[in-house]
């Protein structure tokens, strides 16, 4: 059995990894002004370079799924890192427009990463409790988000963009040699309750066969289709919500600062807490982790529609009731990871769940342009409410087909488990 504290000294390694891939990921925001002036470039060319980048990961992330399961995870997670840190510092020392399109874009590579870190989580925590080490893991995205923006105004205006890079350029690579030696590989399906006590476990190989039988499996359509329209309202308040608050709540830079920051504090929380009340109800119910998540999309809707239609003078209900929606919003996401890992075999949970973030990732780029269209036609707000609101309504709607059908999904994994561990024994025995 691997001990307790070696187990939270990787999660702790894996934590600080996504922080500052996150920060490093989200800098590119906060400096884009100097960038554009440091090219001479205007608002389109500055938009193909961060398209060039979730181009690149989107069509990545079936290749890291396929890698994670076929090869060594620890050692491919420190080439990733390695990539972050070598393509960073490319960026930070790129002459002309041209040259930092291209290379900005290579940055997208490791960005398609993060399955490999989720299918060795699941290798070292059993089911009842990889809920709330994914929130754990998952706060890193609200807080990768403010210590980039921190970053960037702190040492952007006194060492120059390119010396930001630098310095997360070389996070990356010192972060790269720490995986390597401090995370060791573990044996796919060894935390699962009826392979965990066998002395050895056989290897079970990458089999494309499994792979297509994962889209026979109802509650894994479901949940994919949930989760091309699930990141809809997180990429139209990523992208507009700043300038809605600006333009049409008429907000100062400091009330916008304190309003978003105190919505990412209690997104922060609502990770962990998502996780955790997903872990709680799994051990009592199947449908616990859909349950928690169902219960956040429909609160984070009704908290959102309630704060973009107060008054504008009511600032401090209107930071109140953001903050509420802020906090139920990531409930599912903790959830939606475990219950894919829930349903599949081990030797096949990076290519599942790359095929969830691909499919993602196709929401994400079309969600930012569908809320800039109808916000010509009508206002911002209204376009952040139409687009959030119908895509959670899609999404308690797939949630609720998921429940149902997951229960099935789940028993037919743990059968195959069993018999794995039937068939172990009896070769054990002979």
């Amino acid at each position: 059995m691997r001990s307790s504290r070696y187990r939270y000294s990787v999660v702790a390694i894996f934590f600080f990894f996504m922080l500052l891939h996150q920060s490093d990921k989200l800098l590119i925001g906060p400096l884009t002004t100097p960038i554009m002036e440091t090219f001479n470039i205007n608002e389109a060319q500055m938009g193909a370079v961060f398209t060039g980048a979730l181009i690149i990961g989107a069509l990545l992330f079936p290749v890291w799924g396929y890698l994670y399961d076929r090869f060594a995870r620890p050692k491919l997670l420190a080439l990733a890192s390695l990539i972050w840190g070598s393509t960073t510092w490319l960026s930070a020392i790129a002459p002309t427009y041209p040259t930092f399109i291209v290379t900005r874009a290579s940055t997208g590579i490791d960005d398609s990463s993060y399955p490999g870190i989720f299918s060795l989580i699941a290798d070292y925590f059993s089911p009842k409790s990889r809920g709330k080490v994914y929130g754990l893991l998952q706060l890193t995205q609200p807080l990768g988000y403010m210590m980039g923006m921190i970053l960037a105004l702190v040492l952007g205006s006194a060492i120059g963009w390119r010396g930001v890079f630098y310095i997360t350029g070389t996070l990356g690579i010192l972060l790269a040699v720490i995986i390597f030696f401090g995370v060791r590989e573990v044996p796919r399906g060894s935390s699962e309750p009826e392979l965990a006590e066998l002395e050895h476990i056989a290897a079970h190989r990458f089999d494309w066969q499994v792979v297509k039988r994962l889209f026979r499996k109802k509650s894994l359509i479901f949940l994919y289709i949930q989760g091309f329209f699930g990141v809809f309202p997180w990429n139209v308040i990523t992208y507009w919500f700043f300038r809605y608050l600006e333009t049409e709540r008429n907000y100062d830079d400091t009330t916008v600062l304190i309003t978003m920051s105190i919505a990412i504090l209690c997104m922060t929380l609502g990770y962990e807490s998502g996780g955790a009340a997903g872990d709680y109800l799994f051990k009592r119910t199947p449908r616990g982790r859909i349950l928690v998540s169902l219960l956040g999309v429909i609160m984070g809707a009704i908290f959102l529609a309630i704060a973009v239609n107060l008054p504008n003078e009511q600032q401090v209900l209107f930071t109140i009731t953001v903050a509420i929606a802020a906090f139920f919003m990531p409930f599912a996401s903790p959830n939606v990871i475990a219950s894919v890992y829930d349903v599949t075999l081990p030797e096949v949970r990076s290519t599942a769940l790359s095929v969830q973030y691909a499919i993602e990732s196709a929401g994400a780029a079309l969600a930012p342009l569908i809320a800039g269209l109808i916000a010509t036609s009508a206002t911002l707000g209204a376009a952040i409410l139409v687009v959030s609101i119908s895509a959670w309504i899609l999404d308690a709607l797939f949630f609720g087909f998921t429940a149902r059908v997951i229960p099935t999904d789940i028993n037919t994994l743990r059968d195959q488990l069993r018999r794995r561990a039937d068939e172990e024994k009896l070769g054990q025995a002979v």
